[in-house]
């Protein structure tokens, strides 16, 4: 019997998985086919970009702080015991410029606004509001999925910048006070070490991030079934699927940059 139900439940999440990816190119499909169709939502573009990017600043603006202040203490006193402490900026910035920035910036939006979008898609699918618009001749498409989509894929770069000069002006605040290494010399390594590359390579990642989140986010919205707990399932999936995606997604990005992009050392 324990058997069978373990089966069962692989079989489940591997029929659920399926749905998913299939649900989820069959969606990328008809936002891509609708994206030039008449009238463009500016409107409500606007208003997703003021929720995703102006709600969320302060919190990014802390979090790169925290980052950027944590690393330097860790690097910091870490090579202190090999004398290389000098070698802080340059490791911090791009640490933060490849990966921390990125990452913790696309896991922060995954949170805070692809549970938001769930929850509220969820909550207009039961409430029978997502029936309304299409009797009303408007594609859910254009109203709901697109703003969302543009909006995030706007958003979460801007995010992502703000985040890396927090962390590393967080690292260069700690870095002085801590390690007696001087504003002048850590700005001059920072931008010795630092290239337009490190900065596009890691917005580039945050592009593919956003649009999982956005879509994947709507995808789950519209097929929400259940009333109210539903809503609640839908939420919990969709923060759960979007940090696994982000986290696997890294990886792989990462080493597509390494092999095409970054310089050979």
């Amino acid at each position: 019997m324990h058997l069978k139900n373990v089966s069962q439940r692989i079989g489940s999440q591997l029929l659920g998985g399926t749905r998913f990816a299939g649900g989820f190119a069959a969606l990328t499909s008809r936002t891509v086919k609708e994206f030039f169709l008449p009238p463009f939502p500016f409107k409500l573009i606007l208003e997703q970009l003021y929720a995703i990017g102006l709600q969320s600043f302060s919190l990014v603006l802390i979090t790169g702080l925290a980052v950027g202040s944590v690393m330097a203490l860790q690097f910091g006193f870490g090579l202190a015991r090999f004398g290389g402490t000098l070698y802080v900026p340059k490791i911090t910035a791009l640490t933060v410029l490849r990966e921390m920035g990125p990452v913790f910036t696309s896991l922060l939006v995954a949170g805070r606004i692809g549970s938001g979008m769930a929850s509220e898609i969820a909550s207009m699918k039961v409430t029978q509001q997502i029936d309304a618009i299409r009797a009303l001749g408007t594609s859910p498409i254009q109203r709901i999925v697109i703003p969302r989509l543009v909006a995030c894929l706007i958003a979460l770069p801007i995010l992502t910048m703000i985040a890396d000069y927090s962390a590393i002006f967080g690292a260069m605040i700690v870095s002085a006070s801590e390690l007696k290494i001087g504003f002048a010399f850590f700005i001059s390594k920072t931008l010795e070490s630092m290239t337009m590359t490190d900065l596009f390579t890691g917005l580039a990642k945050t592009v593919v991030f956003a649009f999982f989140i956005a879509i994947t986010a709507c995808w789950r919205g519209l097929n929400t079934e259940g009333g109210t707990e539903g809503v609640g399932k839908s939420t919990t999936w969709v923060v759960v699927t979007n940090f696994i995606f982000i986290m696997i997604a890294d990886f792989f990005l990462t080493k597509l940059f390494i092999i095409t992009v970054y310089p050979k050392y």
